[in-house]
């Protein structure tokens, strides 16, 4: 049913070669959209004749405005990303190119006139709770880790009301703060892998003592990708305001478990685990609430955290069969 809405539609999803982007790009190919992709360093994961992809660095406003032409929904899936270590060691990576590539963005769609633009945010953009955070509770104090990245997604997301809200002719924005998104075509080099992709990596190669950063305690939202995919399809064809929307699991849960799941499902329960708490961990606690999203999208997710490990898992033991997340 939602497919119709993309039918024939002119689609651009920045960020192509990555882990949302191409998750997005499979659901889009579905439903017949004119799909437009951009990657830079990375070749796209996923080729199609269907799909027309620029190769570009989008921290340039003319490669911009080209990917834009004629475009009539816009998904910002572009982001330097990265796990904990690079979060702590030099979140200045996350500053300048990102907040670049964000404006250069919104201001190439407007000036293409485009439709909708939906901006991916994070749940860094809250302040540091025991509570469930709703979409109001941004209050511009973040959990000292998160201060750059928060600040850089912050300002993008006041970039974003701007456009819809403070001129004349606004264009019509969308903020989603997404869960902690884990599933296929995520990162799982050792150098930018997060919590759940380098866990469950160690795992399926049997590292014997298993190393966790960190004492396991960490309370989450861990999101399958597919759930996710889905709700940001549907906000982009429900939603015709400013809107800001979690989408998450809703439901908390600690690292502890996450591994005794992964270790169930990659037959490895003999692992001697090894928590160090020298390495870089992040906020210990983020619960998010989701009514919103459910409210807004009738959206609500389908897919509990063992059967997407384990959708994870048999990907990956496909994808890797022959090499290394280094190799590619």
């Amino acid at each position: 049913k939602m497919l119709n809405f993309y039918k024939n539609k002119n689609i651009l999803v920045t960020g192509g070669s990555g882990f949302v982007g191409s998750n997005l790009i499979s659901s889009l190919l579905k439903v017949d959209a004119n799909i437009f992709t951009t990657s830079f360093k990375n070749k796209p994961i996923i080729n199609d004749k269907k799909i027309t992809n620029y190769q570009c660095d989008l921290r340039n406003l003319d490669n911009c405005r080209k990917v834009c032409k004629d475009i009539d929904y816009l998904f910002m899936c572009a982001a330097n990303t990265s796990g904990a270590k690079i979060m702590e060691k030099s979140p200045l990576d996350h500053l300048t190119p990102n907040i670049n590539m964000n404006l250069n963005m919104l201001e190439a769609a407007y000036e293409n006139n485009v439709k909708k633009f939906l901006f991916i945010s994070s749940n860094t953009v809250y302040p540091d709770t025991d509570q469930p955070v709703k979409e109001q509770d941004v209050n511009n104090d973040f959990y000292e880790k998160y201060y750059i990245v928060a600040w850089m997604k912050r300002f993008t997301e006041i970039v974003c009301d701007i456009y819809s809200n403070k001129i004349k002719s606004p264009m019509n924005t969308i903020i989603i703060r997404p869960g902690n998104l884990y599933g296929p075509n995520d990162k799982f080099d050792w150098e930018k892998s997060k919590a759940i992709p380098a866990i469950l990596r160690r795992a399926i190669e049997k590292q014997n003592p298993l190393e966790i950063w960190g004492d396991g305690s960490d309370i989450k939202d861990y999101l399958y990708i597919d759930d996710f995919i889905e709700a940001i399809l549907l906000a982009m064809e429900k939603i015709d305001t400013f809107q800001v929307l979690n989408i998450a699991s809703g439901k908390p849960v600690s690292l502890r478990q996450v591994i005794k799941s992964i270790l169930e499902l990659a037959d490895f329960n003999e692992a001697e685990l090894i928590f160090d708490k020298s390495k870089p961990t992040m906020i210990p606690k983020r619960i998010i609430n989701i009514s919103l999203a459910k409210e807004k999208l009738n959206w609500h997710p389908k897919i509990e955290l063992s059967e997407g490990l384990r959708n994870t898992i048999d990907w990956y033991k496909q994808k890797y069969k022959y090499n290394q997340p280094e190799d590619i």
